[in-house]
This record gives structure tokens, C-alpha cells and sequence, in this order.
């Protein structure tokens, strides 16, 4: 029953020949003057047709057999459905719908849908069998009260009028699904989704775990010890994050914050408040560099409060990490950083209380699940440099509690945005070159790492080896994906240091590298990146007191989607805002990244469109979770059936 057209035809009229015209889908009833298979300047099959008035149209096949040259015998009737164009002898339609008819062949009493369909499953097949499916009574799951406040329609009503449009429906409203009937299932749609999470919310808020009171031992040391002072934001997130962690049930919230803002320094207290009430932390990063460069960055001044750390890598030597696993076993490690390796198996944490996850939308509800199974209910603390517009915080991220460092710390310098075509890259290499002169530092950015025939993108090898032949003058690196934890390491840590100058890499350095120094940045191919990606690897630069540059070099022609990428990216350097026109462009599918995995994505509703529904059904959905339970379940078991469960996670 869901199965809901594309779009509709209308074939409840017969428009006169003479009446058609050229660019419009029509439907004629004709009868055959005569029909012959033509040659050139291809095989095809042309029928000559005329109606009662005489005049004539002519109807082309290109792809036919046999049967269908007997079938168009001089004098039978027809009724053909297609679109109408201009032909060197007058009107005509290709492969047009046909079937035949007759003076006494009733039109069609509603408009005709066409469905969405695939190779071998025709569309006469899909309407007897939707017919078949809408023979029985659609049961509302909604009390009709609660429709005549809201202005929707019933289900019923609403289902069986979009496969049955009448004749007079307004077409372009249907289209536009800006329909009731379209509405009425948008707001069910997201009324399941907001009960289902409100659910997963309360259900979590029933289960006890250990509370992590502030101490305030190793918190306040470690803020005392920072060589600057937290930013408002930054207090106020870690505030709530303080209090939600002396709770007695779990905490799932997400920290969220613009490139820059400070996370990673919440993110540590967090920690540490789990170390000193007795427990352990896992702070798990998507790549090794982010992940090693948190260790690096917070290991020593932990160390200093007498916090003891450890790093664990898929690519360590199996006997260095078995001995940090046997140490985590044992309680003597406080805070493990890592990957995913942290959730394969063959580790266990002797009492973890707090699973902190960076870039968080990299990561599967499975995984994460993965993780916090290594506690008996550890508290998760998610962050994400990729905005969460205001539509998906209040759908698919509900069941999530959600703290946002709204401000960038203070001397953080503005990035300046510049697209430049490929065909200028000699004035690139001299604005690369007189940075670097004058003391800078600059990256270099290339999306791929070995040839691709497909792509044909310059990868970042012969990048390398350009550069260091053109700029023979400067000091050249290369970072990329493949290289050994201690080669990465090894280059990042030479190009921190000013030993190089010029950082070729790939996007390994999306997240988390700080080098204040480098104050420019060349992306290869920005036609090829997200907006996400963009933002974050543009948030590289612009962390010291030299006037930073973004440059985006991109290859001409441009798609539609490629300029409207970089339009986004130039205009605005907000998050938040890069984030909501993220959103519009590609859809909540993208975005929410592997998050989608545990959660249904949204058929019917939009959540740009349907912000007004998304609202309501967040309101009725907490009220119906109070008092209606029965209508809350029925409805959710409707729309979700057992990916409801799923959402829970």
C-alpha cells in the first residue's frame, strides 16, 4: 500500500488531433490507416493514424517484434498515451503506451499512476497488485480528534487518493507532494520516528548505573594547568556534561562543536572525572592520526596528574598490543585512546565508565555498541565537528541529549576562501612559494592516493614528485592513508617541528591536526569533495596569528551539485550554516553518515518541507508516550516494525 506512484497520467480524456501540441503527453484514440517497417535510417515501425476529424499522426516504434506490425492492421482502434513532438511530417509520438479500444471503451475514472518499478515487473502487474492490497479497509491508527487539530486527513482516505487521484486533483500539488494526502503520511512518518526514539530515551533512563559525581580532583588540576582559560561555551557544555555523568543513568550525549572550538579539552574532563571516581575512559577516534594525535596531545599533561594512558592500533606489532590490552585487563591504564581496534575483539576493560567517540558520524550503531559492551553500561559522550542542523537534531538525533560550543576560542585567525580553476595552478605554485619564503608553512591536499583510471584525479604520489621537482627550493613531505603508523607519525611530526615546509597529503588530515604555523591550503579536486570534508580540512588552517588562505583548485566542466558545493563553501565559514545547505543539497541520508545503519531513514517527510510537521509530531509524540502508551505502540509497530528496535541503541 505504500508503494506510491512517481506520478500520474491523465488518461480520463481523449484530446482531439487537432488539438494536440508539441512538448505536451496526450492521449488520442485513432484508428490505423496503414502500418510498414522502414529501413532507414534505422529499422522502426510506423503507424499512420487518423480520429474522427480526419487529421492524421503519425506513431513510431524503434524497438518492436513481429507481433506488434500484425497487431496494427489499417482500420483497428487504438487509444495511444505519450509526449507529442513536431516530426518532419507532421505530429507524432514515439513509443507511445497504446491498447485498443473501441466507441464503447469506458476512460479511466481517476487519474492513472505510474510507479516506481524494475526490469521484468511491468506497471499493469504493480496496479492489480496494489489494487489487491487496498481491497481491504486501511485501520487508522490515530483518533480522529487528534487529525481534525492538525487538519490531516484520514490514512484511509490519504493512502487510497494518491493511488487513485480523482480527475479534477490538482497534479503539480500531488507532485510537489505538498498534497494533505502527502502530509498526513509525512506526519505519521515522523511521528513513528519521534515515539521511537522518545521511547529509547526513557527506556535508557530506566536503567541504573554507577554515577560519576565531580570530584573535582584531577578536573580542577587539569584546568588550572591549561595554558589558557576555557572559553564560556566550553564551560557551560562541560557543565552539563559534568552534571549528566553524575546521574544514575547512562549518558548519550553529543558534544558538537564548529572546527576549532575546543571539544577535544571537554572531552578530556569528561575523562578524567570517570578516572577519579575509580573508572576507566576509552576515547576512540576514526583514523590513526587523530586518534595518536589526541594520545599524543593529552598523555603527557594526564600523566603529570597521574592519569596512566595507552594507545591501541590495529597496525601496532601484535606483542606491543597485547601488552597495552593485558595492562587495560588489569586496571593499571586509566585512559585507552585508539580506533575501532578498541571494540575487536580480544581486549577488555577491567571497569569501563566512559566511551568517548570522535567524529562520531564515522562510526556504525554497531560499533559504537561494540564499544560500550566492553563496560557494563558506560556513560557516551559522542562529538562531531560536522554541525548537526537544527531539523536532524530534533528527528534522527532525539533520542540524544546535545551540548553545542557555540564560539571559536579567542585569536583564532579568519580563513579567506579562494577558488581558483586548475588552469591557473602556476599562480598557485608562486603563492605557495612566497608563503613558505616568508616563513609559513602550507598544505597541499589530494583526494586520492594511486591512479584511477575512473576518477582520473591527480593523486597525491604524482603530486609529491611535482611539487619537489617545481618548488626545489622548499622542503616536501607526503602523508597519506597507507603509510606506517610511525612513517605518519614521523612526517607530521617533521612538519610540526617547521623541518618541512610544504605538507603534500591526502585526507588523512581532515581531523584533528594542529600545526599553527600553516597558514595555506591547496585542495586538489574540490569539485570532488563534500562540503563536510571541505569545511573540516579548511579548518586546518587559520590556527595561528598569519593571515590564512584556502585555496580550492577545481576542474572545469562543473556539475550542478560540484558548483553549487562550492558556492556553499566559499560563502560561508560558519558550520552550522555550511551544515543546513549540506542538508538541502544531499539529504539526511549523507549526512547522518553510518548513523543510518540503526536507524530507518525517512520516506515520505522532508525536513526542510516538513519542519511544521517534524514540530507537531515531537509534541504529540511526548503526550502520546504519557498518556495514550496503546496508540503509541500500535503506531510504531506499523511504521517501524522491528527497526524501532534498532533506534533504541
Amino acid at each position: 500500500m505504500l508503494h506510491l506512484p512517481l506520478r500520474w497520467e491523465d488518461e480520463t480524456r481523449v484530446t482531439a488531433i487537432r488539438d494536440l501540441r508539441p512538448g505536451f503527453t496526450a492521449q488520442v484514440q485513432a484508428t490505423v490507416n496503414e502500418a510498414s517497417v522502414a529501413y532507414r535510417p534505422r529499422r522502426m515501425l510506423t503507424v499512420s493514424a487518423s480520429d474522427e476529424s480526419g487529421d492524421v499522426l503519425g506513431i513510431r516504434f524503434l524497438n518492436f517484434y513481429p507481433s506488434h506490425v500484425k497487431l496494427f492492421q489499417p482500420g483497428a482502434c487504438f487509444r495511444f498515451v505519450g509526449e507529442v513532438r513536431g516530426g518532419f511530417f507532421g505530429l507524432e509520438m514515439v513509443h507511445p503506451r497504446f491498447s485498443k479500444a473501441d466507441a464503447d471503451t469506458p476512460l479511466p475514472d481517476g487519474l492513472t499512476p505510474v510507479y516506481p518499478t524494475t526490469a521484468g515487473l511491468g506497471q499493469a502487474t504493480l496496479r492489480k497488485l496494489i489494487g489487491r492490497a487496498l481491497a481491504a479497509p486501511i485501520e487508522d491508527t490515530l483518533p480522529s480528534s487528534w487529525l481534525d487539530a492538525l487538519g490531516l486527513p484520514a490514512l484511509d482516505a490519504s493512502i487510497r487518493l494518491l493511488h487513485q487521484p480523482p480527475p479534477d486533483a490538482a497534479l503539480a500539488e500531488l507532485e510537489s507532494r505538498g498534497h494533505p494526502a502527502w502530509r498526513r503520511l509525512a506526519f505519521d512518518e515522523l511521528l513513528a520516528q519521534q515515539l521511537s526514539l522518545a521511547r529509547a530515551r526513557a527506556e535508557r533512563r530506566t536503567r541504573i548505573i554507577q554515577p560519576l559525581p565531580p570530584q573535582r580532583r584531577l578536573t580542577a588540576a587539569f584546568i588550572d594547568a591549561l595554558p589558557f582559560a576555557l572559553t564560556p561555551a566550553q564551560t557551560r557544555t562541560w557543565q552539563e556534561i559534568s552534571a549528566d555523568l553524575a546521574q544514575q543513568h547512562p549518558m548519550r550525549r553529543l558534544l558538537q562543536g564548529d572546527v576549532g572550538s575546543g571539544k577535544t579539552v571537554v572531552a578530556a574532563l569528561a575523562c578524567l572525572q570517570a578516572v577519579e571516581n575509580g573508572l576507566q575512559a576509552a576515547f576512540m577516534a576514526p583514523t590513526e592520526i587523530l586518534a595518536e594525535q589526541h594520545y599524543r596531545k593529552l598523555a603527557e599533561p594526564l600523566a603529570a596528574l597521574g592519569v596512566r594512558s595507552a594507545w591501541v592500533s590495529g597496525s601496532q606489532r601484535k606483542a606491543e598490543r597485547s601488552k597495552a590490552w593485558q595492562a587495560i585487563a588489569a586496571g593499571e591504564i586509566d585512559l585507552a585512546f585508539g580506533t575501532h581496534a578498541l571494540f575487536q575483539e580480544g581486549g577488555a576493560f577491567a571497569r569501563l565508565g566512559l566511551a568517548v567517540v570522535d567524529e562520531q558520524h564515522r562510526f556504525g550503531v554497531g560499533q559504537r555498541l561494540a564499544l560500550a559492551e566492553k563496560g557494563i553500561e558506560p556513560h557516551q559522550l559522542m562529538m562531531s565537528a560536522t554541525p548537526i542542523p537544527r531539523t536532524l537534531a530534533m528527528s534522527f538525533y532525539a533520542d540524544l541529549d546535545v551540548s553545542t560550543i557555540d564560539a571559536l576560542p579567542p585569536g583564532r585567525t579568519p580563513v579567506v576562501t579562494k577558488l581558483v580553476s586548475a588552469a591557473r595552478r602556476d599562480d598557485v605554485l608562486a603563492r605557495v612559494r612566497n608563503a613558505c619564503r616568508t616563513g609559513g608553512q602550507a598544505y597541499w591536499v589530494c583526494p586520492l592516493i594511486e591512479e584511477s583510471e575512473k576518477l582520473q584525479l591527480q593523486t597525491a604520489q604524482d603530486t609529491f614528485a611535482a611539487l619537489t621537482e617545481q618548488l626545489p627550493e622548499l622542503r616536501v613531505g607526503l602523508v597519506h592513508g597507507r603509510l606506517k603508523p610511525d612513517e605518519k607519525q614521523a612526517v607530521m611530526a617533521a612538519f610540526k617541528a617547521h623541518a618541512l615546509d610544504l605538507l603534500v597529503a591526502t585526507t588523512v588530515i581532515e581531523v584533528g591536526v594542529d600545526v599553527p604555523n600553516a597558514a595555506l591550503m591547496v585542495i586538489e579536486h574540490a569539485e570532488r569533495m563534500g562540503l563536510a570534508q571541505l569545511h573540516q580540512l579548511r579548518g586546518r588552517v587559520g590556527r595561528g596569528s598569519r593571515e590564512s588562505v584556502c585555496v580550492l583548485l577545481y576542474e572545469n566542466p562543473l556539475s550542478e551539485l560540484a558548483r553549487a558545493r562550492l558556492k556553499v563553501i566559499y560563502e560561508f565559514t560558519d558550520g552550522f550554516e555550511i551544515a543546513r545547505q549540506d542538508l538541502q543539497l544531499r539529504g539526511p541520508g549523507e549526512l547522518l553518515g553510518h548513523r543510518q545503519s540503526g536507524l530507518p531513514l525517512l520516506r515520505f517527510a522532508d525536513l526542510e518541507r516538513d519542519v511544521d510537521l517534524l514540530e507537531q509530531a515531537r509534541d504529540y509524540a511526548r503526550r502520546c508516550l504519557a498518556a495514550h502508551p496503546d496508540i503509541a505502540a500500535h503506531h510504531v509497530e506499523r511504521w517501524l516494525g522491528g527497526r524501532a528496535r534498532l533506534s533504541r541503541t
